[in-house]
Protein backbone atom coordinates (compact mmCIF):
# COMPACT_ATOMS: atom_id res chain seq x y z
CA UNK A 1 0.00 0.00 0.00
CA UNK A 2 1.50 3.71 -1.11
CA UNK A 3 1.81 5.86 1.84
CA UNK A 4 1.77 9.56 1.82
CA UNK A 5 1.25 12.65 3.87
CA UNK A 6 1.29 16.33 3.74
CA UNK A 7 4.75 17.58 4.11
CA UNK A 8 3.95 20.54 6.34
CA UNK A 9 2.20 17.86 8.62
CA UNK A 10 4.72 16.01 8.53
CA UNK A 11 7.07 19.10 9.46
CA UNK A 12 4.66 19.88 12.69
CA UNK A 13 4.50 16.32 13.46
CA UNK A 14 8.69 15.90 13.78
CA UNK A 15 8.25 19.03 16.28
CA UNK A 16 5.60 17.83 18.21
CA UNK A 17 6.83 14.11 18.33
CA UNK A 18 10.08 14.13 16.86
CA UNK A 19 8.65 11.31 14.22
CA UNK A 20 8.36 11.84 10.73
CA UNK A 21 5.23 10.70 9.31
CA UNK A 22 7.48 8.56 6.62
CA UNK A 23 7.94 6.21 9.89
CA UNK A 24 4.54 5.21 9.40
CA UNK A 25 5.83 2.61 6.25
CA UNK A 26 7.44 0.80 9.74
CA UNK A 27 4.26 -0.60 10.73
CA UNK A 28 3.21 -3.85 10.23
CA UNK A 29 -0.19 -3.80 9.65
CA UNK A 30 -0.75 -7.67 9.72
CA UNK A 31 0.76 -7.29 13.27
CA UNK A 32 -0.64 -3.76 14.66
CA UNK A 33 -4.33 -3.15 16.32
CA UNK A 34 -6.37 -0.85 14.16
CA UNK A 35 -9.58 0.30 15.03
CA UNK A 36 -11.67 3.11 13.90
CA UNK A 37 -11.14 6.68 15.37
CA UNK A 38 -14.92 7.73 16.61
CA UNK A 39 -13.86 10.27 19.15
CA UNK A 40 -14.51 13.30 17.15
CA UNK A 41 -16.50 13.94 13.76
CA UNK A 42 -13.49 13.82 11.36
CA UNK A 43 -15.55 14.36 8.08
CA UNK A 44 -14.05 11.22 6.91
CA UNK A 45 -13.36 7.83 8.19
CA UNK A 46 -10.34 7.73 10.58
CA UNK A 47 -8.32 5.02 11.83
CA UNK A 48 -5.78 4.45 15.07
CA UNK A 49 -3.31 1.76 14.45
CA UNK A 50 -1.12 0.48 17.56
CA UNK A 51 2.50 -1.63 17.09
CA UNK A 52 5.84 -1.95 17.80
CA UNK A 53 8.56 -0.87 16.44
CA UNK A 54 12.14 -2.02 17.92
CA UNK A 55 10.16 -2.35 21.13
CA UNK A 56 8.65 0.41 21.15
CA UNK A 57 5.08 1.38 21.05
CA UNK A 58 3.68 3.40 18.88
CA UNK A 59 0.01 5.46 17.39
CA UNK A 60 -0.71 6.22 13.74
CA UNK A 61 -3.88 8.32 12.83
CA UNK A 62 -4.44 7.71 9.18
CA UNK A 63 -7.44 7.20 6.34
CA UNK A 64 -7.57 5.93 3.27
CA UNK A 65 -8.22 7.28 0.16
CA UNK A 66 -8.66 4.84 -2.68
CA UNK A 67 -5.22 2.74 -2.12
CA UNK A 68 -3.20 5.00 -0.49
CA UNK A 69 -2.85 5.40 3.09
CA UNK A 70 -2.53 9.23 4.09
CA UNK A 71 -0.79 9.59 7.42
CA UNK A 72 -2.05 11.94 9.62
CA UNK A 73 -0.22 11.53 12.83
CA UNK A 74 2.60 9.28 14.36
CA UNK A 75 3.51 9.43 18.01
CA UNK A 76 4.59 7.13 20.73
CA UNK A 77 2.52 5.36 22.49
CA UNK A 78 1.68 5.26 26.47
CA UNK A 79 2.53 1.56 27.47
CA UNK A 80 -1.11 1.94 29.45
CA UNK A 81 -2.11 2.90 25.65
CA UNK A 82 -0.57 -0.25 24.66
CA UNK A 83 -2.05 -2.85 27.25
CA UNK A 84 -5.24 -2.18 26.74
CA UNK A 85 -4.68 -2.65 22.95
CA UNK A 86 -3.52 -5.70 23.50
CA UNK A 87 0.14 -4.79 22.34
Amino acid sequence: MEIEYDPAKDIANLAKHGLSLADAARFDFDTALVVIDLRFDYGETRYRAFDRIDGKGFCLAFTIIGSTLRAISLRPSREKEMRRHGR
